[in-house]
């Protein structure tokens, strides 16, 4: 028996459909546009990609987008004045920094600098905390993602025993909150797990984001648990990009899987539409869209 294949492709398409909708409604009922403001500074050829495709998928849904470039060595002032008239401005709804900046700047000090209801991050340290505590906050773009696929595979996740593997601020730690959240039992695993490959096993969902290239395999896998794989890992001599999970052993064990890529990659963005769109109908009082949220 093979594994259901979870095409996070097909399901961000389906979550940007959503999104368009919700935005036309808004609109047509309220006059209403959401908008995006995407801040990157420096040439990183990387971050360049991510930031077009940002944009182009922000005015596909009918959003406005504003895009603010700065040179690498922009001082830190400069680009808090930046946050600061973003922050104000009411066309603005979601705010989102791009990492990494360069080496002169305090991440931290920028991300804290946004206005936590703009966050469309998460990563504000409001809303970390709003997070943990199971208040309404502005969740990370990539843990929601793995969620709202969780819940479309299995519809209610109350009972079951997750393990997510990696304990990193933007995707290991917000990641087990939101599970916890939708009543799942909770363990985090990392590099110093003892008995990994044994903790692992016992857990009906494995959400894998560790950063360390095909680390988990099929003898890891419960069988017929649901893998979801947040890795994305590059690797010398190796075409494309490699997940956590050696996907062609857990593919023969699990009940299902996201692949690399095609899986939780594309849903980030879909998220980041989804958070600016919650952001302005939290700003203007709306009703928040439903099944878009955490």
């Amino acid at each position: 028996m093979t594994a259901q294949i979870i095409d996070g492709k097909a399901f961000a398409a389906k979550v940007r459909g959503k999104v368009a909708e919700h935005v036309t409604r808004l609109k047509a009922d309220h006059g209403i546009t959401p908008g995006l403001a995407v801040v990157l500074v420096g040439e990183d050829p990387a971050s360049q990609v991510y930031v077009r495709s940002k944009g182009k998928m922000t005015v596909e849904v009918g959003m406005n987008s504003y895009e603010h470039k700065r040179p690498a060595e922009t001082s830190e002032a400069d680009l808090l004045a930046l946050i600061d008239q973003l922050n104000t401005d009411p066309a603005v709804h979601g705010i989102l920094v791009q990492l990494p900046l360069p080496g002169h700047l305090n991440e931290d000090l920028v991300i804290n600098s946004i206005d936590p209801a703009k966050d469309v991050d998460g990563f504000h340290i409001s809303n970390v905390g709003l997070l943990a505590t199971g208040q309404k906050a502005m969740v990370p773009c990539t843990p929601l993602g793995c969620l709202m696929m969780l819940r479309d595979h299995h519809g209610s996740l109350s009972g079951l025993e997750a393990v997510v593997i990696g304990r990193s601020n933007i995707v290991g730690k917000p990641m087990a909150q939101l599970l916890l959240r939708d009543s799942c039992t909770v363990t985090i695993a990392h590099s110093r797990t003892k008995n990994i490959e044994e903790v692992v096993k016992r857990a009906d969902i494995v959400v894998a984001a560790v950063g360390r290239p095909e680390m988990v395999t099929g003898d890891w896998i419960k069988p017929g648990a649901t893998v979801i794989d947040v890795g994305i890992n590059r690797v010398e001599g190796r075409n494309g990009l490699l997940g956590d999970c050696h996907f062609e052993s857990c593919v023969e064990v699990a009940g299902a899987i996201t692949p690399v890529p095609g899986g939780v990659g594309p849903m980030t963005i879909a998220c980041l539409l989804a958070n600016t769109l919650t952001a302005c109908s939290r700003a203007h009082g709306l009703a928040e869209p439903d099944g878009l949220t955490a």
